[in-house]
């Protein structure tokens, strides 16, 4: 017999009249366990876990917007045009969040509201004691995909395959029954990221801010080839899905930035 991880009969849970996807509290609960276990480790630094909770109330709606950004200019057609509606551009809780656009937002709201007064720690400190929650948040909200049944990778009969409904397949594999399922893939891969970062002691003995920039590698070398996997619709570059692009950049410049950080300095 066949095994297979089926996709969840529903996407949606209701409390009384109010019907609340399961996407938006993958992502909710990503967003609260990175905020208490960022307050924690950011006390343990020294510093005072309210500044956390003060840049949160602007990181986290930039990050929403700024994945959302992402997702859109990269999949226009979605929205715009002959086929699209500019209306679903403001539908989130139905998926559709570009990591890199949170990320990068995100971290350049952190920055300007860090800064706008004065803080215990350092930026660079503060970056440091979220980066293991970020990884945790961002293999919890790849959860929401499942329930989407969204996201899913090349038809596969591994063990784990996920297995799609016909009603969410590609117009491509209608044929095909069981999908390598990427949404968990990915997951695991952030929880283990997480893992090396707050138990590896050599990473938590490094200078402020390496600890960021090695999440940054971990994450983004993960990512790439987990979307070389995938086969829902991308624009791409000379074959390549744009993200696979995108993951590989970001990972070549943190890797330089790290070396270029390792080089000793010469000694006049």
């Amino acid at each position: 017999m066949h095994r297979f991880i089926p996709t969840p009969s529903f996407s949606m849970v209701g409390l009384g009249p109010l019907k609340i996807h399961v996407y938006a509290i993958c992502i909710l609960a990503g967003i609260v366990i990175a905020v208490l276990l960022g307050q924690r480790r950011y006390k343990n630094l020294g510093g005072n876990p309210e500044d956390i909770s003060d840049i949160a109330v602007y990181v986290i709606p930039a990050g929403v917007i700024g994945g959302r950004i992402y997702h859109v200019i990269t999949t226009p057609e979605l929205y715009f045009g002959a086929t699209g509606n500019w209306q679903n551009a403001f539908k989130i809780w139905e998926g559709g969040l570009g990591i890199w656009g949170a990320i990068s937002l995100g971290a350049l709201v952190a920055y300007l509201a860090f800064r706008s007064k004065e803080r215990s720690l350092t930026f660079p400190q503060l970056a440091d004691a979220l980066a293991p929650g970020i990884l945790i948040a961002q293999g919890v909200g790849r959860f929401g995909n499942w329930f989407n049944a969204e996201l899913y990778g090349k038809p596969t009969d591994l063990p784990w395959a996920l297995k799609i409904p016909i009603a969410q397949r590609s117009i491509d594999h209608l044929a095909d029954v069981t999908y390598h399922p990427t949404f968990l893939y990915e997951a695991l891969w952030c929880f283990a990221g997480a893992v090396i970062l707050l138990k590896w002691k050599k990473l938590r003995t490094l200078p402020a801010g390496k600890l960021f920039l090695a999440y940054i590698l971990i994450y983004t070398s993960g990512r790439t080839w987990i979307e070389t996997l995938r086969i829902d619709s991308a624009h791409t570059i000379a074959g390549i899905r744009l993200n696979v692009w995108v993951g590989g950049v970001v990972f070549l410049v943190t890797l330089l930035v790290v070396l270029r950080k390792a080089k000793p300095k010469e000694v006049e």
